[in-house]
């Protein structure tokens, strides 16, 4: 949408002033969602004298109102000579113009302040930025000044006012994000500072993080989910290869989703950053949902189709709130809920505890809990932003480490499917349920 802007000729005509003031009118495009440009009619270029000010005006409507408004002030010293005496004044005014910029206070009308800056030779460039400004028309004034009172052969200079509406301020920087956020019908747009940075635009490094930390940072995040790889060695010597693969794919997608999710600089994404969190969110859900009802020790058909629904239960609900306590919660509480139904049904048929063996409590069963019980308390209540480093890493070590304990041992009587018995690195094929020996006798001699 362009629009032109006559503002300024309305307000002057109804104002009694004691000097001409020339004025320009001004465009304006919507670009997107709180971004605006204003372009004066003219050029980029506008002739300011030390005779009478120069006014232009800037309509900002109200939804136009949560973003930031960005005044650029730069002299143009290429078309003509300025001295050093000489400076072009501006002053950014909501509601009313600025129409006298010669006395001491230069930017302020009786009712309203604005906000004055200044270029000359020696700083050619200023700048304004106005967060959330004000919903109706600003007024830039603008005129030639000179320290002597006298400008000398300096009576014209161009100058290039920029105005435009931005989201954030310079797109919050390296060390932030600029989101947009809705409250009722009001739509406003803030930085999201990381690393320790502050400010507007995140600029303020009073109490940012420095390299080191951040690399620190993300050592530790990432390297912490080595610690799947035993998890995954017993899982594949005890024949648990579908609990295997799901291992994997959770440490290697908190991996890189640790490794995309850090602030600062040292960031690494190999794909989208949603599509990540996903990812890793639901290996680790399903990690804990297919561990413990590897411990119930039911039949294959009944394991494998719990893992399947219980998989695509977690799925819909990290859809729905991927960050929500019950998602972790809910299906660790009915996975051991089944588990302990089957272990009671065991212990009462068979007349005594199970598991039976009391190396197996002593020295697995109460390691692992105590690992997992130690994790699921540091991570509901003992993680803050300021300790996300040690306590998510201490997670996953304590996370891997329960598994180590927790799965039980390669059944002894395994049903033998597919092309090997149990797990074995040799291949048999099996035709019509028989499997193929191969006779590995030699012929010595032949009888003739």
């Amino acid at each position: 949408t362009v629009t032109v802007s006559n503002h300024s000729l309305a307000q002057v005509s109804q104002r009694p002033v004691s000097a001409c003031v020339g004025t320009v009118p001004v465009l304006y495009e919507e670009l997107d969602v709180l971004s605006l440009r204003f372009t004066p009619v003219s050029g980029p270029n506008i002739s300011i004298t030390n005779t009478h000010p120069m006014l232009l005006s800037y309509p900002l409507h109200t939804h136009a109102s949560g973003g930031t408004l960005n005044l650029q002030l730069t002299l143009n010293s290429t078309n003509a000579t300025v001295s050093n005496s000489s400076n072009v004044v501006a002053c950014f005014s909501p509601w009313t113009p600025v129409l006298e910029l010669n006395h001491s206070q230069r930017c302020r009308t009786a009712l309203f302040g604005g906000f004055s800056i200044g270029v000359n030779v020696s700083a050619p460039k200023a700048v304004v930025r106005l967060p959330f400004p004000q919903s109706t028309t600003w007024y830039l004034t603008l005129q030639l000044t000179c320290n002597s009172g006298d400008c000398g052969n300096t009576s014209v200079v161009s100058v290039v006012p920029e105005v435009f509406l931005s989201a954030c301020v310079e797109d919050c920087g390296p060390y932030g994000e600029c989101r947009l956020l809705r409250s009722y019908s009001y739509l406003y747009a803030a930085c999201v500072c990381t690393a320790g940075w502050k400010g507007w635009g995140c600029t303020d490094d009073s109490s940012a993080q420095s390299y080191a930390h951040q690399i620190t940072a993300i050592l530790l995040l990432t390297l912490s989910n080595l610690f799947f790889l035993p998890a995954i060695v017993v899982a594949v010597r005890r024949s648990y290869i579908t609990e295997a693969s799901i291992y994997l794919f959770t440490m290697f997608f908190s991996t890189f989703y640790h490794a995309c999710d850090q602030p600062g600089v040292a960031v690494l994404c190999i794909m989208d950053y949603d599509a990540l969190q996903y990812c890793d969110f639901l290996g680790s859900i399903c990690s804990i949902w297919v561990t413990i009802l590897c411990m119930a020790r039911v039949r294959d058909l009944i394991k494998y189709t719990l893992f399947m629904l219980g998989a695509l239960l977690i799925a819909m609900s990290m859809q729905l709130d991927r960050k929500g306590l019950w998602n972790l919660l809910g299906p660790i509480l009915c996975a051991i809920l089944f588990m302990v139904i089957t272990w009671v049904y065991r212990g009462v048929r068979r007349r005594h505890c199970y598991p039976p063996s009391w190396r197996r409590w002593v020295f697995f069963l109460i390691p692992g809990l105590l690992c997992a019980l130690v994790g699921v308390c540091l991570y509901i209540f003992a993680e803050t932003e300021d300790n996300y480093y040690y306590t998510h890493s201490l997670w996953h070590i304590l996370v891997a480490s329960c598994v180590v304990f927790l799965l039980p041992p390669k059944e002894k009587n395994i049903e033998e499917q597919g092309w090997s018995r149990g797990w074995s690195w040799s291949w048999r094929p099996r035709v019509c349920g028989y499997t193929l020996c191969q006779s590995n006798k030699e012929e010595l001699y032949t009888v003739t």
